[in-house]
C-alpha cells in the first residue's frame, strides 16, 4: 500500500488501534476473533485460570464469545465466555496460572508441590484426622486400602474423577461475584453472618425430614461430616488472603468456623470437595449416592440463594492492596 498525503492520517490509525484494544478488552473485536476453534488457551474460572480449549466460536451482537471445553473437567462445567476471560497459552501466562494457584494456599505444608490437579500435601496428623471425620461424612464403607502404590494413585484419581459437583448457573456466578468482591474491590463479608454455616445445614435436616416425612440418619452424617470439612478446610483452603486478618479477629478459642461464616465460605466448600475427597477410598455406587445428596445440598443453597447470600459486603481489607 502507498503512504497517505492526508496529514492526519498516523493519528488516525493510533485512534484505530486504541480503539481495536479497547474492543478486545470488551470482548469485541470486528477483525475476527482472537482465538481459534480447538486452540487451547488459559480461562479464568473465578480466581484461578484453567487449560481449556475452544470447542466454538460465535459473533454476538458484535462481541465475540467462545464456547471452552476445561480440560480434565466433566463437560457440566463447558460455557461460553468472552474474550477478557481467556489468556493465550504462553510460558509467561502459565507462569500466572502458578501463582495464582499457589496464592490460593494458606497452609504451607499444602503449598509445597500442589498443583490445581493434586491433592494438598497433609501431615501424618492431619491425615488421621482426616480420616476420622471421612468416616462421619461417607455412611457406606469403602473398600480397603491396597498396598500397591498404583492401585492406590488410580483408585484417588477415579474417585476424583467421579465426584464432579455440577453447580447451578446461579450458584457459579455467586462464586464469581464473591471472588470479586473479595479480590478486585477489597470488600469482605461482615461477620459473623446470618445464617451461619451451622444454622443452613440444620435448616437442610429440617427440610429432608420434612420433604422424607423422617429424619434421614444418612443425611445427618454427611451434614455432620460437612460441618466437620468446613471447619477444619476454611483457614487451610478456603479463605483469600485478604481475609485472614478478619479470620484471626473473628475465631479464637474454641470457636468453630461454622458458627461464624455463612453461606458464601460454605460454597467454596463444594468447589473443594472432589480434591478433599481424592483420598478416600469407595465403592463407585456409594460415590454416587454420595454425590446425589450433595448435589441436593447444592439445590437446596440455590433455592435459598437470596436468603442465604449475603448482597453486601460491608468488612473492609486492612491490606487493600494485598490480593
Amino acid at each position: 500500500m502507498g503512504s497517505s498525503s492526508n496529514t492526519n492520517t498516523s493519528g488516525g490509525a493510533s485512534d484505530k488501534e486504541e480503539k481495536k484494544k479497547e474492543d478486545k478488552i470488551k470482548g469485541k473485536d470486528s477483525s475476527g476473533p482472537s482465538f481459534k476453534e480447538n486452540e487451547r488457551v488459559l480461562a479464568y474460572h473465578g480466581p484461578l485460570l484453567y487449560e481449556a480449549k475452544v470447542q466454538r466460536i460465535e459473533n454476538h451482537e458484535d462481541e465475540w464469545r467462545y464456547f471452552v471445553h476445561y480440560l480434565g473437567w466433566n463437560k457440566n462445567w463447558d460455557e461460553w465466555v468472552a474474550n477478557d476471560r481467556l489468556l493465550e497459552l504462553t510460558e509467561e501466562n502459565v507462569r500466572k496460572q502458578q501463582e495464582l494457584d499457589k496464592n490460593q494456599v494458606v497452609d504451607k505444608t499444602m503449598k509445597s508441590g500442589r498443583s490445581t490437579q493434586h491433592k494438598p500435601k497433609v501431615s501424618n496428623a492431619d491425615a488421621k484426622a482426616d480420616k476420622d471425620d471421612t468416616k462421619s461424612l461417607i455412611s457406606v464403607k469403602g473398600k480397603k486400602r491396597k498396598s500397591q502404590l498404583g492401585t492406590e494413585d488410580k483408585e484417588k484419581r477415579s474417585s476424583h474423577s467421579l465426584l464432579v459437583l455440577q453447580f447451578p448457573l446461579p450458584l457459579k456466578k455467586q462464586l464469581v461475584d464473591d471472588w470479586e468482591f473479595v479480590t478486585q474491590m477489597g470488600k469482605l463479608v461482615k461477620l459473623p453472618r446470618s445464617p451461619t454455616v451451622d444454622d443452613i445445614l440444620k435448616k437442610y435436616l429440617e427440610h429432608r425430614a420434612k420433604k422424607d416425612g423422617k429424619i434421614n440418619d444418612s443425611y445427618a452424617e454427611i451434614l455432620k461430616g460437612l460441618r466437620c470439612y468446613f471447619d477444619k478446610a476454611l483457614p487451610a483452603m478456603l479463605l483469600y488472603k485478604k481475609e485472614r486478618d478478619q479470620y484471626a479477629e473473628e475465631v479464637k478459642g474454641d470457636v468453630s468456623p461454622s458458627t461464624v461464616y455463612g453461606a458464601e465460605h460454605l460454597l467454596r466448600l463444594f468447589v473443594k470437595l472432589p480434591e478433599l475427597l481424592a483420598s478416600v477410598n469407595m465403592e463407585e455406587d456409594a460415590l454416587n449416592k454420595l454425590q446425589l445428596k450433595l448435589l441436593d445440598v447444592l439445590k437446596f443453597l440455590q433455592k435459598n440463594q437470596i436468603t442465604f447470600f449475603t448482597s453486601a459486603y460491608d468488612g473492609s481489607c486492612k491490606d487493600a492492596a494485598d490480593s
